[in-house]
């Protein structure tokens, strides 16, 4: 799975696909995709603008942890940072990053590199590795499951509310496989009409 730690849909998938691992032979891999490297040259709403500004900050602390401890941490980390941010509603900042990376048992000198461009060529390298298989018209979440031939079909989503828990998430997963799995299946979509809920 691709995330950007600031988007409540790709929290609620992660914590899905927690519950996936459970019930199904399903090990998942939390890797860093950047809604401000996406949206970069875009031309979006103000307030919008000024949160990918402020969303530099931890994808670059992701990355100096999965440089540092391995894409595990990484896991560990988003946890910290996705309970801060969706659940206890953390504003942003170095306090927070120091703080998640305490919560996950990493160097909370680390909250450093938010500030830092040291860490940015390899944080477009997960980004682009997580989104030249799905496109560039979607943002995250991005999963990228098992395919017909066995190779990865990247996907967006799925979006979801809330995260199903038990056997529902083997449920939803095995129909995630299933539609990875068709030669030429690209996409379901309708619109969302109920928000986020971090249940």
């Amino acid at each position: 799975m691709w995330f950007d730690p600031i988007c409540p849909w790709a929290w609620i998938t992660s914590r899905w696909l927690l519950e996936v691992e459970k019930v199904r032979n399903v090990d998942v891999r939390y890797h860093v995709m950047s809604l401000s490297v996406l949206n970069e040259g875009r031309d979006v709403p103000e307030q919008y603008q000024k949160l990918m500004e402020t969303g530099w900050g931890p994808v670059r602390v992701c990355i100096a942890v999965e440089q540092r401890y391995g894409l595990d941490a990484v896991r560990a980390l988003y946890t910290a940072l996705g309970t801060r941010i969706h659940l206890g509603r953390t504003t942003l900042g170095p306090e927070l990053y120091a703080a998640a990376l305490t919560d996950a048992g990493l160097d909370p000198a680390l909250a450093e590199a938010a500030g830092s461009t040291e860490y940015d060529e390899a944080l477009r390298a997960s980004h682009e590795a997580g989104m030249r298989p799905v496109g560039t018209d979607v943002g995250t979440p991005v999963i990228h499951a098992p395919g017909p031939d066995g190779k990865p079909v990247a996907f967006f989503g799925p979006v979801v509310t809330p995260a199903p828990k038990g056997e529902a998430a083997g449920r939803l997963w095995d129909g995630v496989l299933l539609v990875a799995g068709t030669p030429g299946f690209f996409e379901l979509k309708r619109s969302r009409d109920i928000d986020p809920i971090f249940d």
